[in-house]
């Protein structure tokens, strides 16, 4: 369930791929921790340290866009936003749950996973051209 940080995923842009490396680091640590552990703290805990980046990550790639006139910056937010509620929704299941159940896992690689990739290689691709551009 895990990502791997190859070609498909740069964007170009020095500062936003290394982000992006350590937030797949981190989605990578989630989706390992609830795949070996299934210990509900753990996950929780896991959870909350994607998000502390992912907050982080997010506030520096609007300001870059801020800061370059991107077009898209509030689609942008949009997107960003969305993965956030998605999260928060996450750790609210995991809070009603004894553990990281199937349906979890599989909310996780849906909601986290394959949104991330999608979101590099679609919305994030295009920021990096348009700053290059």
């Amino acid at each position: 369930m895990g990502i791997t940080f190859d070609e498909s995923l740069h964007t170009g842009n020095e500062l936003i791929d290394s982000q992006h490396q350590e937030l797949i680091n981190r989605v990578n640590k989630l989706a390992d921790s609830i795949s070996t552990t299934k210990e509900k703290n753990v996950a929780i805990q896991t959870l909350d340290f994607l998000m502390d980046y992912t907050d982080f990550h997010f506030s520096a790639e609007e300001k870059l866009q801020e800061e370059a006139g991107y077009p898209q910056l509030t689609a942008h937010k949009k997107q960003h936003a969305d993965f956030v509620k998605a999260v928060n929704d996450l750790k609210e299941m995991l809070e009603e749950e004894e553990g990281p159940s199937d349906a979890f896992v599989e909310a996780v690689n849906r909601n986290i996973t394959e949104w991330l990739v999608n979101h590099i290689q679609g919305w994030d691709k295009k920021v990096a051209e348009f700053i290059r551009g």
